[in-house]
């Protein structure tokens, strides 16, 4: 294994100092870890993290018009409930703090108890899991559907409607909106490789591909032959756009009875009537070029079936190291989406109209 690394133990912390130093507007707290903003109005915080080896999720995202904090964890490993409750502290300006949570199972214990801490401490919280991933049901990371690239949407979406003085219920509101519109479904030519294990997470065959890999490297639904970038995006497409609709149970925060209740949800289906915001998203090791490559494709196969492209982003947004794949994500759109999607944001990884 070769990484342009000092000691394993010390990836993150570095990782972040060296953030700090790049955007001085970004500020750095290492005990306990978190990285946060000082928006230019008061408004709704919006506070995400999870495992570190995501960049530029979700330290990247920090800034005006995206996220007030992140906490991210150590590599692959869920922050833990003190990051997420002295972050909340720190960003809290009195409108309330939205949290980001994908769907993982130590991400989502930890978020709960730091909501509950907050609630506490009379700090009016909420909270969003997202579970836009439709290549499997339950996976090693979870129960239920895994939260991935749509991550980057809600953030950007969500981060549009708090700069524009949205309540933390419109806002939560909001994300659930964008959550229920979207899907993503992901594919790996290569593993990445963790420090800690100095080997790759799995070997595929020259001429396979991990179809509906997860971004720790969690299999899919199955290993596929590999022949032409043509053929993997249409059956990329048939999943996203053929996925059945679910229902599916998650937990929401009460703030009135300050406790926990079980919210019945359901993902919208998709139609050629929408337009759609497509995220074409690198995991961490494909060229740039060739994610144009599959955008290309893509794009004709939605003009060849009737669907709608209405925004399009391409590049590394929620990756998985240095695993050599992508993920598109598609989300479904109305003027208001289409609206905040476009509003200025100006953080390190995403930046427009600023």
């Amino acid at each position: 294994m070769k990484k342009l690394i000092n000691n394993v133990d010390d990836i993150v912390k570095e990782q972040l100092e060296g953030m700090a130093l790049a955007h001085p507007e970004l500020k750095f707290n290492d005990e306990p870890r978190y990285v946060w903003h000082e928006p230019k109005q008061k408004q709704v915080a919006l506070l995400s993290g999870g495992g570190s080896g995501h960049e530029p999720l979700h330290a990247g995202f920090i800034g005006d018009g995206m996220l007030t904090g992140a906490c991210p964890g150590e590599v692959f490993t869920s922050p833990t409930p003190d990051q997420m409750y002295e972050c909340a502290q720190k960003v809290d300006a009195g409108e309330g703090v939205l949290f980001f949570v994908k769907n993982y199972t130590g991400d989502v214990l930890n978020f709960e108890t730091a909501v509950e801490l907050l609630h506490g401490d009379d700090v009016k919280v909420g909270s969003i899991i997202i579970d836009d991933d439709v290549a499997v049901k339950d996976s090693l990371y979870t129960a239920g559907r895994r939260g991935v690239a749509a991550t980057v949407l809600l953030e950007k979406i969500v981060g549009a409607a708090a700069a524009q003085g949205q309540s933390l219920e419109q806002c939560e509101a909001l994300a659930r909106r964008v959550n229920n519109q979207a899907r993503s479904f992901g594919v790996a030519l290569q593993a990445c490789t963790v420090p800690a294990a100095g080997k790759p997470s799995f070997v595929l065959a020259d001429n396979e591909v991990e179809f509906g890999v997860g971004i720790h490297g969690e299999p899919g639904i199955e290993r596929r032959e590999f022949t032409d970038v043509k053929t993997l995006v249409e059956q990329v497409f048939s999943e996203l756009v053929d996925c059945p609709d679910y229902s599916r149970t998650l937990r929401e925060w009460d703030r009135e009875k300050g406790e926990w209740t079980e919210l019945e949800t359901t993902t919208e289906r998709f139609d050629l009537d929408s337009e759609y915001i497509v995220l074409v998203n690198g995991l961490g090791g494909t060229p740039q070029c060739e994610l144009l490559g599959v955008y290309r494709e893509f794009a004709l196969k939605c003009k060849a079936t009737g669907y709608n492209i209405g925004r399009q982003l391409i590049g590394d947004y929620c990756t998985a190291l240095n695993m050599e794949g992508f993920s598109i994500t598609m989300l479904k759109a109305d003027k208001e989406l289409l609206e905040l999607w476009d509003a200025a944001v100006n953080t390190p990884a995403l930046r427009w109209k600023c």
